[in-house]
């Protein structure tokens, strides 16, 4: 669909770039020719994918192992960044979520999604946001450069709300508020914002958590006016139009790409309320499991 070398010159940090769609995203941008970052909580998980799509691409992946709910290790790890050279993109990624009755929903559930997705997510692009700022400040961007872009992952629950899932919902919108009110403010920085909202594009991480013992893309591929779920390479090719420079008009914007869902359905986890206790005991478990899994998988 594009050109070679359309994002030469292009420095990009992924957030969450060690699996899913942040790795499928920054392999996209490698590929392209863009000059790549990746962070995660994991260190060995982003190590090894920097060494896998250098070794399939070629081109230089870079990746640090950072929780983005620290503000202090993000602000270190851009620093360290920036003296290789300024970033020329932000993709914020990294995410957290799962299903849960609202009502039974803890404190520290709260925190754990709201820290990642808004607290976190901030905290990115105010550190890379600040330092373009600082430059354009200086001099080092002017009126006919080429813009510097975040591009933010959020949902369609930010239009229509999302039931059984509240702390994403509400940490969504967060970022769909931050993305338009920088788009306004940092603009004549020569700093643009969008936003992707993609329906479900199955991933481990997200089928276990939001469809626990569901075949992933089923449930959505039922209710979906297209009949299917998404496909990794629509987000690859609708996230690398955001960051290239063919539109650089478009700031501000929150895309939605879900095949029609959330008009059609409202795009979120309504039908829900029909489960019963023992099902949500079974989910409960499920995810428990997996969280279990991951956190051995860290330890280790």
């Amino acid at each position: 669909m594009y050109k070679d070398g359309l994002l030469s010159g292009k420095r990009i940090l992924v957030t969450g770039g060690g699996t899913g769609l942040g790795r499928s995203m920054a392999e996209q941008f490698l590929t392209l020719g863009a000059e790549i970052y990746i962070c995660g909580r994991r260190k060995s998980v982003c190590d090894a994918t920097a060494a896998q799509l250098m070794a399939a691409h070629g081109g230089s992946v870079k990746a640090y192992g950072v929780d983005i709910r620290d503000a202090a290790a993000v602000d270190a790890m851009v620093e360290d960044i920036f003296a290789q050279g300024p970033l020329t993109s932000l993709v914020n990624n990294a995410a957290g979520n799962f299903i849960s009755p609202t009502a039974a929903l803890s404190p520290r559930g709260f925190d754990a999604i709201a820290n990642i997705v808004m607290h976190g997510t901030f905290y990115v692009t105010h550190a890379v946001g600040r330092r373009w700022v600082q430059m354009a400040r200086e001099g080092r961007w002017q009126a006919g450069d080429p813009y510097r872009s975040v591009m933010s992952i959020i949902t369609t629950w930010v239009l229509n709300g999302g039931p059984y899932v509240v702390p994403s919902a509400m940490s969504k919108s967060a970022v769909h508020a931050m993305t338009m009110s920088l788009a306004t403010e940092w603009a004549r920085f020569g700093i643009r914002l969008n936003a992707i909202g993609p329906g479900e594009i199955p991933t481990e991480g997200m089928s276990k958590r939001l469809s626990p013992g569901d075949e992933p893309g089923v449930r959505s591929a039922k209710v979906n006016p297209m009949g299917r779920a998404g496909r990794m390479e629509e987000l690859q090719n609708l996230a690398t139009f955001l960051l290239s420079d063919g539109c650089p008009w478009l700031n501000g914007q929150s895309i939605m790409m879900d095949g029609g869902a959330y008009l059609g359905t409202g795009g979120n986890f309504y039908e829900l309320r029909n489960w019963t206790d023992a099902q949500w005991q079974e989910a409960r478990a499920r995810i428990e499991a997996q969280n279990q899994k991951d956190r051995a998988q860290r330890s280790a």
